[in-house]
């Protein structure tokens, strides 16, 4: 058995490889794409081999609350678009957003619960935001550069991110940065920051945006990657491919965070380092019948053409993939032709 510096080490090599967001659509060894779980068109997703197990650890019961770290220069419509999205996932009581819509996404999440059978939390709010426009770390940075720019927010001598029980860290890179694997491995990935590095346990996420770089690979379906023939891209809801790209990521990653935060919890296979979570079940699945390259039946904005399948706050409309359903045991979204 290796020595508490040996653990160390290990989970210091083993974190950036974990929970992470694969590029979209998969291919098989030839090159040809994987119709993947998508193979039945009945249950989409769904799937016998599939065994997703609860490993006896917390999920996020209490209050939700998201703080945004804009990493490099960020437009501000671009940021409007992102805090639409968060907000959307506890809307406003005054605020009546259409079914289907954000919030009922979220359900689904909130289906998952710890050993005590608390539930994920019901509420998830935007928090406290913190921006490094001037990229303090340089515009390449490797993934445990990730929890260096975390650190730097929750210990910033003006206004610092507070660190509370119900708080996850969002960094967003925008188009300038480069992250290790970004675009040919990982689109985001998740994890949990090391008190050696920051000071604190704390859930975080990382998601890029990839609209310079590989947007048919990272913000997949409203770009085509040159192997997927016969395919045009989506219009995305709010008019900016890499962001609206980067939301469905996000979706991706908050889903997981909220289930499996500190790598203990509701995840698939036997390697906690490299965990098959409820939305890597369903990557590439946005409707019914999706699967493969197909991502299912959409709805579609009348005025602007564009593709959908949730609402929000403001009038907002997004793109975000299904999760897996415990009970059901396949991929799961509000806007399933069997829901309406």
């Amino acid at each position: 058995m290796p020595g508490p510096g040996g653990i160390l080490l290990l989970l210091v090599l083993a974190a950036p490889l974990a929970a992470a967001w694969r590029p979209w659509p998969p291919r098989d060894a030839s090159g040809a794409i994987d119709p993947g779980f998508g193979a039945s068109k009945k249950f989409e997703g769904s799937s016998d081999f599939v065994k997703l197990e609860y490993h006896m650890g917390p999920v996020l019961a209490a209050d939700i609350t998201v703080h945004p770290i804009w990493y490099g220069p960020w437009p501000a419509e671009q940021k409007r678009t992102i805090r639409a999205f968060l907000r959307s996932l506890t809307p406003p009581s005054s605020e009546k957003v259409p079914s289907p819509s954000v919030a009922d996404w979220w359900r689904t999440v909130q289906l998952y619960t710890d050993q005590t059978t608390a539930n994920v939390s019901a509420t998830v709010a935007l928090g406290q935001e913190k921006s490094d426009a001037r990229m303090s770390r340089g515009a390449s940075l490797s993934r445990m550069d990730i929890q260096s720019v975390v650190r730097d927010a929750v210990t910033a001598r003006t206004r610092p991110l507070p660190v509370d029980s119900g708080g996850v860290y969002l960094v967003l890179t925008s188009t300038e940065v480069l992250v290790e694997n970004f675009c040919g491995q990982v689109c985001g990935f998740h994890y949990f920051t090391f008190p050696s590095v920051v000071g604190y346990t704390l859930p975080y996420a990382w998601v890029g945006n990839s609209a310079r770089r590989c947007p048919e690979v990272c913000a997949y379906p409203f770009a085509i990657p040159a192997y997927v023939p016969n395919r045009r891209p989506e219009a995305p809801p709010n008019g900016d491919v890499g962001v609206d790209g980067m939301v469905s990521v996000i979706a991706h990653e908050l889903a997981e965070m909220a289930t499996n935060p500190l790598a203990n919890a509701w995840y698939a296979g036997g390697d906690p380092s490299f965990p098959t979570e409820i939305a890597d079940l369903c990557e590439g699945i946005y409707g019914t019948g999706g699967g493969g390259a197909y991502t299912g039946q959409l709805l579609t904005d009348g005025r602007s053409g564009s593709s959908y399948n949730v609402n929000g706050v403001g009038g907002r409309r997004f793109l975000v993939q299904w999760v897996w359903d415990p009970y059901r045991s396949y991929c799961s979204g509000p806007n399933a032709l069997d829901q309406h």
